[in-house]
């Protein structure tokens, strides 16, 4: 399942970070963030709650840069 979400970031060097820990979430299959669209695209494991996974997401993507926000 691919999912799309809005985001809040500051630079495109922060969306890289974001699109990182987002990648390495337990449960993403594979992420993309466009920055110029301020939006992350999400493709998620087989059998994955996507709402569970983006909670986690989120926290690990707050972790690399604390003041980003994921629209969930």
């Amino acid at each position: 399942m691919k999912k799309s979400y809005r985001i809040d970031v500051d630079c495109a060097a922060c969306a890289n970070k974001m699109e990182d820990a987002a990648r390495k979430t337990c449960g993403v299959k594979d992420a993309s963030v466009n920055f110029m669209m301020l939006k992350m695209n999400v493709e998620f494991d087989e059998g994955t709650d996507p709402k569970t996974v983006m909670e986690e997401v989120r926290r690990n993507c707050r972790r690399v840069e604390s003041d980003c926000e994921v629209f969930i």
